[in-house]
């Protein structure tokens, strides 16, 4: 059918970005719910070019999963929207599969068409069960509980930043096709910063931004990272549920923006063994009435003593959540001190192999950087067990806590056992979760190899999460 026959909506990106940076903008200053449900509804009503609305949500694992719902009938049933949970991994069985999407109208994007395709709008949903309270297994919507219970009881908005790396391979399918290639193929070998302009991932990389920048990400910086054909696209802080929301969409952009160029884009944490992994640096700090409450100009490093006291509570409960922050096999490939891999479970304002660093900052930008962190974990299970460890979790009663000789596991069977053992991740998750993720990880290690050895193999690929091939997952 002509184009010319549809009349759906596609914004130039600068009107994208006016109306995404608005949109954050009321999500930040906390405007009532009801406010923002009355402005969309009227929008998605007046707005005639608009024909499906795609509501996202992810599951146990974060994978994220999307759904389009024709506009006139969302308008109609948005207070009504049910789905079958027993086909999501980790959600229910299929005794008790019904399941209802709420939506989140404060998580409302604007994307590209050329990306998204014409005439759609996104939005992230809140899963819950039948009797109408938040789904136990939708983290997003636990980490939004959390957020705003301390925010009404203390005032804390807790905010996030996230440094999310990947690497760019050869070809639409690298991944899926992994177990029969054997091997992923580099589409530049610059290195650190350099890339020529137009080049196959410069070019992967400027697309990339424009897209975030017109979905109000509000850039800062992006380069290629010192594994050959590896990128990095940083962007500002939110609020932590906006914060795993954004990581949600980064990755979804980049995938689609490189599947459009006949790429891959991948975030398994180490692809290619002899080369640098790919983290996901998480950026923590909490504000109260706009005050940064980890700065203090007197504090050792300027961090507050708030702020100390938060890394120990992780540090002593880093292997207890390590296998939610690094949730694969092959995430423990990347824990290797021979490429800066933050595998010690220490703190320091320097040494890039601790598993927290003190950045320099100020009284606007001072923050805690946790970086054992993978890039293919759920975002809201790292945000949430980042910060409920950080302001809940138990302090040990170690000598020298901030530089003891301790380590992070270097395999997942060793990170589940910690996992299935700590009550402090009983605490976390509550037990049914909890038995339902570590139910799924070894699963997962279970089709792998037990030990990693010096090349990555195929089922550490092929059975991987975050790689979309239900068809030999089924197969297994």
């Amino acid at each position: 059918m002509s184009n010319e026959l549809r009349n759906f909506l596609a914004l130039s990106y600068g009107e994208l970005e006016e109306l995404n940076l608005h949109a954050k903008e009321q999500r930040m200053k906390r405007v009532a719910i009801q406010k923002i449900q009355e402005e969309r509804l009227k929008y998605l009503t007046d707005e005639k070019r608009i024909k499906a609305v795609t509501v996202l949500f992810s599951d146990l694992e974060g994978r994220l999963h999307m759904l389009d719902y024709d506009k006139k009938f969302l308008l109609k049933s948005w207070d009504n929207l049910t789905f079958d949970g027993s086909s999501i991994r980790g959600f229910t069985a299929q005794r008790e599969s019904d399941l209802r999407l709420g939506i989140d109208w404060s998580a409302f994007y604007w994307g590209p068409a050329d990306v998204f395709g014409p005439g759609k709008v996104l939005v992230f949903g809140d899963v819950i069960d039948k009797g109408g309270t938040p789904y136990a297994a939708d983290i997003r919507g636990i980490l939004k509980t959390y957020a705003d219970g301390l925010y009404k009881k203390e005032g804390y908005t807790l905010n996030a930043a996230n440094e999310i790396e990947g690497f760019l391979f050869q070809g639409p399918d690298a991944e899926r096709r992994y177990h029969e290639t054997g091997k992923f193929e580099y589409v530049n070998t610059g290195g650190y910063y350099h890339s020529l302009p137009g080049d196959p991932l410069r070019t992967f990389i400027d697309t990339t931004a424009e897209v975030q920048r017109s979905m109000g990400f509000q850039n800062e910086k992006d380069h290629p990272e010192v594994a050959p054909s590896q990128f990095e696209i940083n962007y500002g802080y939110a609020e932590v549920v906006a914060a795993a929301d954004h990581i949600q969409l980064y990755k979804l952009v980049c995938r689609q923006v490189a599947t459009r160029m006949g790429f891959t884009a991948s975030f398994l944490p180490k692809p290619v063994v002899g080369v640098n992994g790919s983290g996901m640096h998480t950026n923590v700090s909490i504000s109260k009435g706009g005050k940064n409450l980890f700065w203090d100009a007197k504090g050792e490093e300027k961090l507050s003593k708030m702020g100390w006291a938060f890394i120990d509570r992780i540090l002593t409960h880093g292997n207890d959540i390590c296998l939610l922050l690094n949730p694969s096999v092959n995430a423990y490939r990347r824990l290797d001190p021979h490429f800066e891999a933050p595998n010690q479970l220490k703190a320091s304002p320097v040494d890039r192999g601790s598993m927290i660093r003190i950045p320099i900052g100020n009284e606007r930008s001072m923050r805690v950087e946790v970086r054992s962190v993978a890039p293919d974990a759920n975002p809201y299970l790292v945000m949430y067990s980042i910060f409920k460890t950080g302001i809940d979790g138990d302090t040990a009663k170690i000598k020298n806590l901030r530089q003891a000789e301790r380590y992070l596991p270097d395999n997942i069977y060793d990170a589940l056992a910690n996992f299935r053992k700590a009550e402090w991740t009983t605490k976390l998750l509550g037990g049914d979760v909890k038995a339902r993720y570590a139910d799924l990880k070894q699963a997962s290690a279970d089709r792998c190899s037990r030990l990693l050895g010096t090349f990555v193999k195929a089922p550490e690929v092929q059975y991987h999460h975050d790689v979309y091939n239900q068809f030999l997952w089924n197969l297994f």
